[in-house]
């Protein structure tokens, strides 16, 4: 154990006061006291944990959290009975003999640039439980418990986004996971969805360390207050920040920099990056200020859209981790269309993905970024083939479709398929965990590698196998 003289705590608490009152660390989900409790568990070096550089070098997660209705949306079923089908109608795509909903008509009409996937298959239809096992690779210890809303905990299984930003990273200026919000859900009363929104197991870096947690954009995307505590005090002068930063780089310098002291000046490193002058600050990455009007028109005025158009930015920049956890306040409560599917879809939903996504892909391709970003969009589960009595589709986590295009992914496929009622794969079932292993591999990662819980037991990073006929990299097992 290290002990401290008086001078030497009077010197952290200094270090202390100021992250709390300038870095910000805690919209990136650090505040001492958690880092304090942290343990580094995976600091030690490995053959198994080499950092990896070749493969795409971003991936935009578009997670559409609450479970699409993939019936509606990439695999109609127009010959199925009424209560099956619903009211939309399928349209073809640039691929022949390929067809999805009619609301996605910028989507079909680049069809070559993505693959589907109509086949992701788990027998698990609750939101929690689900949610922890696509973003995580792992199940949790009560599966079948579709209440467990505790709020990230610190041996939970990290984020995919947590373990990207562990073996991807390479700018220490920039975070290595943003989150567009954090993952969380929203509490109802009598119906009324409110804004406050509660944190979500899944989300977190959890055993990985707090290092790895994302930078969550909480306020409206590329607005000045986006992310408020990282926003300097109104009494806090650049110059005056830096001069503060440099004391700070003193005051560590008289410091052991081993285990947590050691996180925690990386941690304060970064915030300081992020936060400086704009002689070396990074905080323009994340502003939209200077997108043109009609950029911003064409990825939609709404938070997802703008959300989208930030991911770019961020991907652009160099982040190796951007996840859109879409959060929209809509018809129903996003994508958990118990009620007022249809509706919803037409409204809003399926109009908002197809003009975001369709944007991204597009931008994407036109910058020549495309080849190295990953672009994934699914939710934790698909919804019941059979309409309820509300118009509604309820929780299926039998059958449902994923979307992948970019960074080392095989356009112009359709991998798997469901049976007449979409209710189950009729051939190549995949995975969520497989979805996963597929993200890494593009990412120049192995899926495989060793990760250490704060116990040092090893574990992989993903327990599932790469979707080989989606990738072209050479070596997919």
């Amino acid at each position: 154990m290290l002990f401290l003289d008086n001078d030497r705590w009077r010197m952290l608490c200094k270090r202390r006061d100021f992250l709390r009152n300038g870095a910000g660390l805690a919209a990136a989900g650090f505040t001492l006291p958690t880092l304090v409790r942290q343990n580094n568990a995976d600091a030690r070096p490995t053959s198994k944990t080499k950092h990896v550089t070749d493969g795409a070098k971003s991936c935009i997660l578009v997670y559409l959290l609450g479970g699409p209705p993939h019936q509606d949306m990439f695999d109609l079923k127009p010959d199925a009975p009424s209560e099956i089908r619903g009211p939309f109608q399928p349209i073809s795509t640039n691929l022949p003999g390929v067809q999805i909903c009619e609301l996605l008509p910028q989507l079909a009409g680049m069809a070559d640039k993505y693959s589907l996937v109509r086949s992701v298959t788990q027998r698990n239809s609750n939101h929690t439980p689900m949610i922890y096992y696509t973003l995580t690779g792992r199940h949790t210890a009560i599966p079948n418990r579709d209440n467990d809303i505790r709020p990230p905990q610190l041996d939970d299984f990290p984020h995919t986004g947590a373990v990207v930003s562990k073996f991807k990273r390479s700018n220490a200026s920039l975070p290595g996971y943003v989150s567009l919000p954090e993952l969380a859900i929203r509490s109802s009363t009598k119906g009324q969805y409110k804004r406050a929104r509660n944190p979500l197991r899944g989300g977190s870096a959890g055993f990985l360390g707090a290092e790895f947690s994302p930078l969550s954009v909480n306020g409206e995307p590329g607005s000045r207050n986006a992310i408020p505590a990282l926003s300097l005090p109104q009494q806090v002068s650049p110059d005056r920040f830096d001069q503060r930063a440099s004391l700070l780089s003193l005051l560590d310098g008289g410091l052991p920099t081993v285990g947590e002291t050691q996180t925690m000046q990386d941690v304060q490193q970064q915030a300081v990056l992020l936060t400086g002058s704009s002689n070396h600050g990074r905080l323009e990455v994340f502003s939209l200020d200077g997108e043109p009007a009609k950029v911003r028109d064409r990825y939609g005025r709404h938070r997802f859209g703008q959300s989208m158009l930030l991911a770019r930015r961020l991907a652009e920049a160099g982040v190796p981790m951007i996840s859109i956890h879409f959060n929209e306040m809509t018809v129903c409560d996003g994508w958990d269309t118990h009620s007022k599917n249809f509706e919803a879809c037409r409204q809003e939903l399926l109009p908002m993905v197809d003009q975001s996504l369709s944007a991204l892909l597009g931008d994407l391709d036109q910058r020549g970024l495309l080849g190295d970003t990953l672009v994934m969009c699914f939710g934790e589960f698909g919804r019941t083939p059979r309409i309820n009595r509300n118009a509604g589709r309820d929780h299926w986590g039998d059958c449902s479709s994923a979307l992948l295009a970019g960074g080392g992914i095989r356009g112009g496929q359709v991998i798997g398929s469901s049976d007449r009622h979409a209710a189950f794969p009729a051939s190549r079932p995949v995975e969520p965990a497989d979805i996963q292993a597929t993200l890494y591999h593009c990412l120049g990662l192995d899926p495989h590698q060793l990760i250490y819980d704060r116990s040092q037991r090893p574990w992989e990073a993903s327990t599932g196998i790469v979707v080989h006929e989606l990738v072209n990299i050479p070596g997919a097992s």
